[in-house]
């Protein structure tokens, strides 16, 4: 009786050993609720800030007028472009279009793009290196449609039946044969004349001092432009024809300023004044007397010239006549 009880106890343990070692595992939960395409739109990026050329980024200490000067725009012009309320109000950060809108933002939309068929599948002409296989496929094809071995009687008819070249192949021989070279696309006319006409219309601004005096600053010495000792008073003359694109002492380290617009790409600066004599807007000739010497954000009387090409300072002894 021992031995049964004991084997009895002995199986009881097994099934008990055996059922703790193998838990009651669940599979786990997973669930597939985002689909792909919401995902993919959740990780698109923001829209992009409009930048590089044609746009600024405000930086800290800017004006909308120093930046219309770097910019060799009208500050109006680019608080009409950007919608501006307040010429005062820009903030760090903030991206102004500082260009015309039809202007160099505009010339990238009207680079031409090869359409894209709608389905997909890229079309060939026919000629082209990938016209061969379909041609040799339809060749294929009707060799086994209408095989040519098969036995006739011989005749003169059944002769001239086989002389033929084969009836399927034969359109799209012929097709292939009579179809022109596709004409290659007219490359656009190049982009230079325009600015061949820039360059003419630059070239034909006839220049003058704007003051008498000695130069005791140069482009070369590190200055933007040249700075002319004089007096008090002194007049100070149009150096070419133009129109008045600013007058006034909004943009710090210039004083009283004129900015004479030549061009759709010069302009002169006359900074220091003591008086202005023009306003904005007004057309000036040349040598026409549009403000007085003087050393307003300055530490001597002088007059500080520049000539500025797209809003960039140029030499202007490259520009003036000799003297």
């Amino acid at each position: 009786m021992k031995k049964i009880r004991l084997a009895v106890l002995g199986s009881v343990v097994g099934i008990l050993a055996a059922c703790s070692s193998t838990p009651n595992q669940q599979a786990p939960v997973v669930e597939r609720t985002s689909k792909p395409a919401e995902v993919a739109s959740a990780a698109a990026p923001a829209a992009a800030v409009p930048a590089g050329r044609g746009y600024y980024t405000v930086k800290k200490g800017d004006t909308l007028y120093r930046i219309a000067l770097e910019s060799g725009q009208s500050y109006r012009d680019i608080v009409t472009w950007n919608n501006l309320t307040n010429p005062n109000d820009i903030k760090v950060d903030q991206v102004l279009r500082v260009a015309p809108p039809d202007g160099a933002g505009g010339q990238a939309q009207t680079t031409a793009v090869a359409p894209v068929p709608a389905s997909g599948i890229e079309v060939k002409p026919l000629g082209a290196p990938g016209a061969a296989a379909p041609a040799a496929a339809a060749s294929a094809a009707s060799n086994k449609t209408g095989p040519r071995g098969d036995k006739r009687a011989y005749s003169e008819s059944a002769l001239a039946e086989l002389e033929k070249p084969d009836s399927a192949s034969a359109p799209v021989a012929a097709a292939a044969a009579a179809a022109p070279a596709a004409p290659a696309k007219a490359e656009p006319a190049h982009p230079a004349e325009k600015p061949a006409a820039v360059a003419t219309d630059d070239e034909g601004v006839s220049w003058m001092w704007p003051a008498d005096g000695k130069v005791v600053g140069t482009f070369d010495g590190g200055k933007k432009g040249l700075d002319i000792a004089g007096k008090s008073g002194q007049p100070v003359l149009a150096a070419g024809a133009g129109k008045v694109m600013y007058a006034g002492s909004g943009i710090r380290g210039y004083g009283n300023l004129v900015i004479i617009k030549h061009t759709n790409n010069l302009l002169s600066a006359y900074a220091h004044n003591k008086t202005i004599l023009v306003k904005e807007g007004q057309s000036v000739t040349k040598g026409q007397r549009i403000a007085e010497m003087g050393n307003s954000d300055s530490d001597s009387v002088k007059l500080h010239f520049e000539i500025r090409q797209q809003g960039k300072p140029v030499d202007p002894s490259k520009y003036l006549p000799p003297r």
